[in-house]
């Protein structure tokens, strides 16, 4: 009875202990061979296993989770298993990582984008705080099947190229000659309208070609990931 009792009080302090020692990982992402820099800052405990980890930077890169993955520590790969990688159930707490540590995560293994993650530091569970959160960050990724880094910057040129010019200078003439007539009358005209259609259609392509989906700058503040 006694000897149950020590065992029962030894297994409780040792669960209080892995407690304890539950400490916070801050990682900073960063996607390579695109300019200008795409980035994240993010935190999550050290319980969290790879296959989690993914989750994480799909949501907090922006990317949809439709292909497959793999990361890189230590020459060892863990990932999908349809690319023969090691599955990723490891804690990232098991991973023996120092500050500064780094390694490679790849998503989407036929035209691959790659992303450095270097642990920034390690730091104690705030009381009341949630995690993971991402606390830090710029720039949106491409779009998904754009056919990697080498091929969305070229695209991405070309969207901001000279017919953008073009175009923002046709804008401008409907922009003047409705303020200047102070009326929609230009519209009126079934080849305008076309015209004024196919515009628009063709600046918003760019616009989500270059800043994604929402069209707008990122910047990236303290968010909880759900």
């Amino acid at each position: 009875m006694k000897r149950a009792k020590r065992a029962a009080t030894k297994t409780a302090g040792e669960a209080a202990a892995s407690e304890d020692e539950i400490s916070i990982l801050q990682f900073r992402i960063w996607l390579k061979d695109v300019s200008p820099m795409v980035w994240r800052r993010v935190q999550v405990p050290s319980t969290m296993t790879l296959r989690e980890f993914h989750g994480v930077l799909q949501v907090a890169m922006g990317w949809e989770g439709i292909h497959l993955y793999q990361f890189v520590i230590h020459t060892v790969r863990y990932g999908s298993w349809e690319a023969g990688a090691r599955f990723p159930a490891i804690p990232l707490g098991n991973l023996q990582l120092r500050n500064g540590s780094r390694f490679l995560y790849e998503y989407d293994l036929n035209f691959p984008w790659e992303h450095e993650v270097r642990l920034e530091q390690r730091r104690p569970v705030k009381p009341g705080a949630h995690y993971p959160a991402c606390t830090g960050g710029d720039g949106n990724c491409p779009p998904e099947d754009c056919g990697g880094p080498e091929a969305w910057m070229w695209q991405r040129d070309e969207a901001l190229g000279p017919d953008l010019h073009e175009d923002l200078a046709t804008a401008l003439e409907f922009i003047t000659e409705i303020g200047d007539t102070r009326s929609l009358a230009v519209l009126d005209d079934p080849d305008r309208a076309w015209e004024l259609q196919e515009l628009l259609f063709r600046i918003k392509g760019r616009a989500t070609l270059v800043w994604g989906d929402d069209c707008q700058a990122s910047s990236y503040f303290i968010s909880t990931i759900s």
